[in-house]
Parts: structure tokens; sequence; C-alpha cells
């Protein structure tokens, strides 16, 4: 997934960036690979949507609503 090429809009909330998010998590398909941490698989999908604004102004609340979208939709 690659932002800068996206049609889609982003946004500056938390909505935007859980679709972006859950785009770049699937794209990652790092699933099956029990070696890799939930937080080194978080770093994985955030670089390929560094760009959010989301992610660029709310690192922290990012990586929460990351962690609630792995929970909520058993991604881990």
């Amino acid at each position: 997934m690659n932002l800068e090429t996206s049609s889609e809009n982003l946004y500056n909330n938390a909505d935007s960036f859980a679709m972006a998010f859950d785009a770049a998590w699937k794209d990652c398909d790092l699933g099956n690979n029990k070696d890799i941490k939930i937080d080194e698989k978080i770093e994985i999908a955030f670089e390929k949507i560094k760009n959010h604004p989301f992610l660029i102004s709310n690192p922290i609340q990012s990586k929460n609503v990351a962690r609630f979208r792995i929970k909520l939709l058993g991604l881990a």
C-alpha cells in the first residue's frame, strides 16, 4: 500500500487511519509469522502508511487504534 499513489482521501482522524491501517496490515501478510511480536508487526504496517496525517500528528493514539483494531478483528 502506497499512500502517495492512493486515490482515497486521507483525513486526520481515527476512522481514516483505521481504514489505512487495516489495508496496510493485510498487505504485510504477517499473520502466520509467530517470531515477530505484535509491536514489530505494527511498526512494519506503520511504515507502509507513514505519511498518513493521523499517524504523523497522533503517533501514540495511532498505536492504540492499531492495537484495538488487531484485537477487534482478531488479526493477531
